[in-house]
């Protein structure tokens, strides 16, 4: 008998449960991710909150109200918050906003009519480059003038400490100095950030072509789309024969490639000597999304001459805080051009950065745990014949690339993506993991990636094609492997073998 260590979580219950300031939400069944997508339906009922640069913080709507109160602003405008007055300038020079009150307040306002194509695309452009308010600093706001009458308890490194703790564990991670990585409110901030200064530094040398190589993280090709006319994407990042071929012509015009390694929720690995050769010829900066593997599992310092990372991930660990760093290699000649990276960063909040100061102590730990469970999880999928492929870091076809970078064989990535030969959506109810949006937690997490990161494409045969094209399937299943005790989380998917 299989005792059964996993219980449901209801739709709409914060990941982690009882935590206001999760960064996922609980869609136990495919039709709540559904209704979700849709913006209505049952579910839409229960879900209060979810990934912060998607979503709305129940923080930040009381804190919208207030303001709208407080500053007597019309209703014909929606109050939108920043996490600063850096960000709204931005944010104004890009969609030609500007605010028709003074606002004094240490976030950043602005001031949009409703109703309009330029709300909705000025909500977008933020979510891109993720200037989002912290939901510390509302809580903290909102406690302050009496909104909130209790905060949520949890453990946080000591003030003095808190960025010299995290700057210290990332610095040793990737063995480079601690002036050569700076932290940012988001990934997506950090990404920003490279994405600008590269653009400001590139078009001095008439380099203006910037190539993404992978099928990039949506916000990530968004951002390049906001700042770069020209563009190149090559989907396929076993192919680089492509790239090779297209560089031949193009290579002095092109200001950077940015990819993914390994990608997600594929696992693709480039060849990453061969396109460390072509960049080195075409003296091409090269950077790299090292989110999923984290620097505990590759080493990248011959590679990359920036690495951008999700600290929201699995340097956290908790899905808890919002954050990301930008570290430039000491080895490149980029890294004496920290500030023209770093300028374009918004300012990260105290209380995130001495909660991710807690959390990122346990950084290493947790990512040989994780790599642990995901390596004996393989070898079990292997065997069973509910599952149609697996897709991991060490497949057959990805093998020889993961390992030109991989620093030990405890070190796979701690994702694994699924399809069965089973109903997806039966197999997806059934389990009683946590579901949701994001990875990188010491808790097993689902996520049905399709569904949630390209729903659109989903509803049209074009979608779908789209889809195809990129080798992504519709029915796959992303699993953030956990810190548990594998036995419990293999018995879990062992229900599906009824």
């Amino acid at each position: 008998m299989i005792i059964n260590h996993f219980k449901p979580i209801g739709c709409g219950e914060t990941l982690p449960q009882n935590n206001i300031h999760a960064v996922s939400v609980s869609m136990p069944k495919l039709q709540d991710v559904i209704d979700y997508e849709e913006g209505f339906g049952e579910a839409m009922e229960k879900i209060k909150s979810g990934y912060p640069r998607f979503t709305m913080h129940p923080y930040l709507r009381i804190l919208a109200s207030y303001i709208k109160d407080k500053y007597k602003v019309s209703d014909s405008y929606e109050v939108v918050l920043l996490s600063s007055q850096k960000a709204v300038d931005i944010v104004s020079d890009k969609y030609y906003i500007h605010n028709k009150i003074e606002i004094d307040e240490p976030f950043g306002v602005i001031l949009v009519q409703n109703g309009t194509c330029q709300l909705k695309k000025v909500l977008m452009f933020i979510q891109h480059v993720g200037y989002n308010l912290s939901s510390r600093f509302a809580e903290e706001y909102l406690y302050n003038i009496g909104l909130i009458n209790i905060k949520h308890e949890e453990e946080l490194e000591e003030k003095e400490l808190a960025f010299d703790t995290v700057g210290s564990v990332l610095g040793k991670a990737y063995n480079q100095p601690k002036e050569n990585i700076t932290l940012a409110p988001s990934g997506m901030n950090a990404m920003y950030g490279v994405v600008k200064g590269l653009k400001n530094i590139q078009r001095r040398n008439g380099r203006d072509i910037l190539i993404q190589l992978g099928w990039l993280y949506l916000d990530t090709m968004n951002i390049v789309k906001h700042y770069y006319e020209q563009s190149k994407v090559f989907p396929d990042v076993k192919n680089l024969d492509l790239l090779e071929e297209y560089l031949k012509n193009n290579g002095l015009k092109v200001s950077a490639i940015i990819t993914e390694v390994p990608t997600n929720p594929l696992l693709l690995c480039v060849d990453m000597k061969r396109l460390r050769s072509l960049c080195k010829k075409y003296n091409i900066p090269l950077v790299v999304d090292s989110t999923l593997a984290t620097p505990y599992n590759i080493n990248l310092e011959d590679y990359a001459d920036i690495c951008v990372e999700s600290l929201t991930k699995f340097a956290s660990g908790n899905a808890d805080v919002l954050m990301g760093a930008i570290i430039l290699n000491k080895k490149s000649k980029l890294s004496n051009m920290n500030i023209e990276f770093f300028k374009h960063c918004d300012k990260v909040y105290i209380k995130d950065i001495q909660r991710l100061a807690f959390e990122i102590k346990s950084y290493e730990k947790r990512v040989k745990e994780i790599s642990l469970n995901t390596k004996t999880l393989v070898e079990y999928f292997k065997s069973c014949s509910y599952i149609d492929k697996i897709y991991y870091c060490l497949n057959d076809d990805n093998k020889s690339s993961y390992r030109q970078i991989m620093k030990d064989e405890n070190s796979y990535t701690g994702l694994i993506s699924v399809t069965f030969k089973k109903s997806f959506q039966k197999v997806y109810d059934n389990l009683n993991f946590a579901k949701g949006p994001s990875l990188g937690t010491e808790f097993t997490l689902l996520m049905p990636y399709t569904y949630l990161a390209y729903y659109d494409y989903i509803k049209s045969d074009e979608g779908l094609k789209q889809l195809e094209k990129i080798g992504l399937p519709k029915d796959i299943l992303r699993i953030s492997v956990g810190s548990e005790n594998i036995t419990d989380i293999i018995n879990e998917f062992k229900r599906l073998e009824d």
